[in-house]
């Protein structure tokens, strides 16, 4: 018999997503590590997993035929999904003053399509196969509550992305599944490598009174607490980790 609970993790080849995979499976849950088109790196991820039973699963996001593909092969080899992060995004600059009219839609198509339109169609998958009790948790950003002008897509599809978790908490309730938010600051990731590059680096680190940004791993504890069955409250709730970096009331 399979033990732990059966945890799909989307865009777990990296960053965020990898240290959620390695905090699941380190409490003895089995993980299905989703990935868009680094599968050789998301194996890798697979192999330093403790125990066995994870799985590997390919999917576009913005396809909404190969998530329904993705959710069913893991839940098939995991025996249902009782955890979904909604991880998986896109970062892109698109200033609306720097782009052209093409791009600008390109953008904005590329980043919902990934960020709020997939993690949506994900979760309608996961849905069914997942039971009481069960768990999403989905990883936005503070750039739902400040904004991001360079990358505004990013920022509408961070805060989209609240919204339709806190609807689905309201939703799901009488099932027992709790739906919950956590929103990073800047986390020292390859995504945000760039970002934290030199003197622009130095400044995002001084928004902080820490003066750091946070680890994948401090990330993926907070994720893994709000899948908790101690934090089955916490339904609905939106978790800050940004090192007080962003304060919103």
């Amino acid at each position: 018999m399979p033990t732990g609970r059966a945890v799909l993790v989307t865009g777990a080849s990296r960053g965020i997503g990898a240290a959620v995979a390695r905090a699941f499976a380190a409490s003895g849950d089995r993980v299905g590590l989703h990935y868009g088109s680094r599968r050789e790196a998301a194996m890798q991820v697979r192999a330093m997993l403790p125990a066995d039973g994870h799985v590997v699963a390919g999917a576009d996001l913005a396809d909404p035929d190969a998530i329904r593909r993705m959710v069913d092969e893991v839940a098939d080899a995991l025996g249902g999904i009782d955890v979904l992060v909604n991880n998986a995004g896109v970062f892109e600059r698109h200033a609306v003053d720097e782009t052209t009219y093409e791009e600008w839609q390109e953008a904005w198509r590329r980043t919902l399509g990934v960020n709020l339109t997939g993690a949506a169609n994900v979760t309608w998958c996961v849905l069914r196969h997942m039971g009481a009790g069960g768990r999403i948790v989905n990883v936005s950003s503070r750039g739902a509550f400040r904004g991001e002008p360079e990358q505004p897509a990013y920022g509408a599809s961070k805060a989209g992305l609240i919204a339709f978790g806190q609807s689905l908490a309201r939703a799901l309730g009488e099932r027992r599944i709790s739906v919950t938010a956590v929103a990073p600051g800047f986390v020292e990731t390859e995504m945000a490598a760039a970002e934290l590059e030199g003197e622009g680096g130095r400044r995002r680190r001084a928004e902080s009174p820490l003066g750091r940004v946070a680890t994948p791993d401090e990330i993926a504890a907070a994720v893994h607490y709000l899948a908790s069955s101690e934090a089955e409250l916490a339904s609905g709730t939106v978790l800050d980790v940004n090192g007080a970096s962003y304060l919103r009331l």
